[in-house]
């Protein structure tokens, strides 16, 4: 098997190369890390971590303002756009960031006869405040010298006025009083346009050595013109501000360290900034939000992949107020409540869930015991729901199941009969009662006896709603039979048997709610498989044709490595990672590549997708399969190729902080790996793979361990081991 390459940049749209490269008959082989399948309609954050001022560019370089949901995912009532006089049209053939860590965005726009680079980045100097900022530099492409005019179109509805004065402009709204909307460092004539303004500079000339630039700035805390006049003089100054920020900036803390190869890495701190940039306090409450724009608040079922995420990277203080925020929204009738209002009853049961995996992650049950009436309240509510279900005599009342819900994740059309409240719930139940089962908490009988009812309720009715897939194999859909629409008269109209399966996924990992040979989770797996298209499985959310859910692969990749399913796990893992662009960002859901009925979905950067990410790629060096440890289960011969070395260094799992390093020795015909763990209860199971790659196993030391055909077991007890595979 051939490595899996990465590629940074090309020729396409945002850098990216979109052909892949050629692959010989009947090799397996998986695609490169290239962004082929990045969304065409995109954005990215430029903001400051915690800012209110969730700045945007998109994929032309435009800056994006005022967010209005009112109007659908791409509606922003202020819209700055930058190009050229002349007869000729603009083409974007390159967007980029200065690193990963450095969200300094570079757009680089084609001409005929020249191009230009978009350079836009925020700042917050004292005295001055927080703005956006945009360098506009032109150079000729053949000619020694040509002349050209710079224009912006400022998109908007509202009335605003140009003023020029002592070589600048400034253009503010009708009110003289007003903060400018933008400055600039030279004379604009303006025009309007009817849906805004085209502002115009002055022709001057570009050289190949000494650019046409320009630079404009955009307030952002209603500063005046008066109080940027002296940065507009220094743009470079400023440039190198934003710069020294981010290379200062850490994306680990509190002694975590990761080192990954090189793509890996770049994903790692970019969806590590993506989180921090999303975050902010809300009503005096640090709160971890999913995107900047349509899913700017708290969602609670992406509120426990992002704390877990941001529990991996060290941010150990700032996850335990996310905690906080998340029981914040807890209901006098037991409830949590956050983005959803209506009937996501599923979300009780996540916080539940949450709220425990924090304290095993963090090695502290303080809170579990301080909030444990919290819990039971919890648990109270999902059984008050179960039992309002069985008095509507809706089918879910009638198989004993939580009532009616919204099913979210694609199944629309509000309240229906589903599973997805249901097996939510049984994940978040299962970690409670486990939980206090180990704390020996006292009161938890009635909510242990639920779990158990609701548990018989939901294995019992799934054996009866168990589908033939036209694949040839069952499966378990998330609206039950009884759902009017199976029968709608139009098939297009009808679910789609994957649909909806994000919260069954979950339930199979990290809920584990199934044995692995479950014929549920069976099903899964196949159906997962089936609907693969691009590399992951499409049609699973609110674009159920001609489009899928890009971060649902992560979930999928999830299932696929608990289950043991390496090389299924990696390809659609390194499909996920494709749909990303090389902005290291995600639209929630997007168009297949050819489609001609797909549309663009919800928020980006979607941070849902940078934790899903940061997850994996711990999972796939120390992978937590409730009381086993499994280690490397994600590396292939792929992974190996490079030889570049895998570290991460004081992870929180279960078991007590751990570290891996996994390092190439005797010029790449061997590996090693060093394994410690701190403070915490063993794992009942600790195993490494019997081979890595093509290596076979050779040995342990520091160790004992048991030998079988799949696996090694390590001693669980051991503190500190090594392990190596060598070529025979």
């Amino acid at each position: 098997m051939k490595r899996r390459t990465f590629l940074a940049s090309g020729s396409g749209l945002f850098g990216a190369t979109v052909a892949p490269p050629p692959v010989a008959s009947g090799e397996r082989r998986y695609p490169a890390v290239d962004f082929r399948h990045a969304p065409q309609v995109g954005q990215a954050s430029f903001c400051f971590p915690d800012d209110p001022h969730k700045s945007l560019v998109g994929e032309k370089g435009d800056l994006r303002y005022g967010f209005d949901s009112r109007r659908g995912i791409l509606h922003f009532p202020c819209v700055v756009e930058f190009s050229l006089r002349g007869g000729e049209t603009d083409r974007v053939v390159a967007q980029r960031l200065e690193s990963p860590g450095v969200p300094i965005i570079h757009t680089r726009i084609d001409r005929p006869q020249a191009f230009l680079e978009l350079t836009a980045f925020a700042t917050n100097r004292a005295g001055e405040g927080r703005v956006d900022n945009v360098i506009f530099e032109l150079r000729p492409k053949s000619k020694p010298t040509l002349y050209a005019g710079p224009i912006v179109l400022l998109k908007t509805r509202r009335t605003v006025l140009l003023r020029n004065s002592g070589g600048t402009a400034a253009a503010s709204p009708e009110k003289e009083s007003e903060p400018p909307v933008m400055i600039a460092d030279r004379p604009l004539k303006s025009t309007d346009v009817g849906d805004g303004y085209l502002y115009e500079a002055p022709e001057e000339p570009a050289h190949g050595d000494r650019p046409l630039r320009c630079f404009f700035r955009f307030p952002q805390q209603g500063q005046s013109a008066a109080q940027l006049e002296t940065g507009l003089r220094e743009p470079e100054a400023l440039l190198a501000e934003a710069r020294a920020y981010w290379k200062n900036w850490s994306p680990f803390q509190n002694g975590v360290v990761w080192h990954l190869p090189s793509m890996y890495q770049n994903f790692l701190v970019a969806c590590t900034r993506n989180i921090l940039q999303a975050r902010e306090r809300v009503d005096d409450r640090l709160t971890f939000q999913v995107g900047p724009t349509w899913y700017r608040s708290l969602w609670i079922v992406d509120g426990n992949f992002i704390l877990e995420a941001a529990r991996y990277l060290g941010y150990d203080e700032e996850v335990r107020q996310g905690l906080d925020t998340t029981w914040s929204k807890q209901q006098s009738d037991g409830s949590v409540v956050a983005a959803v209002k209506t009937a996501h009853w599923k979300d009780t049961g996540i916080a539940m869930f949450t709220m425990v995996r924090q304290a095993e992650l963090s090695q502290d049950w303080a809170y579990v015991r301080q909030m444990q009436s919290n819990l039971l309240r919890g648990a109270g509510f999902l059984r008050d729901i179960r039992d309002k279900a069985r008095q509507e005599g809706s089918a879910n009342g009638r198989y004993g199941l939580l009532a009616r819900g919204f099913g979210d994740g694609g199944i629309g059309g509000g309240v229906r009969d589903e599973f997805t409240n249901t097996v939510w719930a049984l994940a978040g139940l299962r970690a409670t009662t486990e939980a206090a089962d180990r704390l020996e908490l006292t009161g938890f009988a009635d909510a242990k006896q639920f779990y158990r009812e609701l548990r018989d309720s939901f294995f019992d009715c799934a054996r009866r709603q168990m589908r033939r897939h036209s694949g040839g194999f069952e499966y378990l859909p998330m609206l039950l039979k009884e759902d009017p629409g199976w029968e709608n008269a139009d098939p297009w109209k009808r679910p789609r048997p994957q649909t909806g399966q994000w919260a069954l996924a979950h339930s199979i990992f990290p809920g584990l709610v199934f044995e692995k040979s479950d014929p549920i989770v069976k099903g899964y797996l196949a159906l997962m498989q089936a609907s693969t298209q691009e590399d992951v499985p499409s049609e699973t959310g609110w674009l159920p044709h001609g489009g899928l859910w890009g971060y649902d692969a992560a979930f999928a990749s999830h299932v696929y490595l608990w289950a043991g399913l390496q090389e299924r796990a990696m390809s659609t893992f390194t499909g996920f990672l494709n749909h990303a662009t090389p902005l290291y960002c995600w639209r929630e859901e997007q168009p297949l590549k050819g489609a001609l009925v797909g549309h663009f979905h919800g928020d980006m950067p979607h941070n849902w997708a940078s934790a899903e990410c940061v997850l994996f790629l711990r999972h796939m060096l120390a992978l937590e399969d409730g009381p086993a440890l499994r280690l490397l289960q994600g590396i292939t011969g792929e992974e190996l190729a490079a030889g570049e070395p895998y570290e991460v260094r004081h992870s929180p799992t279960r078991f007590g902080r751990i570290s891996v390093h996994l390092e190439p020795i005797d010029r790449l015909r061997g590996w090693r790996l060093k394994f410690e763990r701190g403070r915490g209860p063993a794992p009942t199971a600790l195993q490494i793979p019997e081979s890595l790659g093509a290596l076979p196993f050779d040995g342990v030391r520091g160790a004992k361990f048991t030998r079988t055909a799949e696996k090694i077991l390590i001693e669980p007890e051991g503190a500190s081991w090594e392990a190596t595979w060598r070529k025979g």
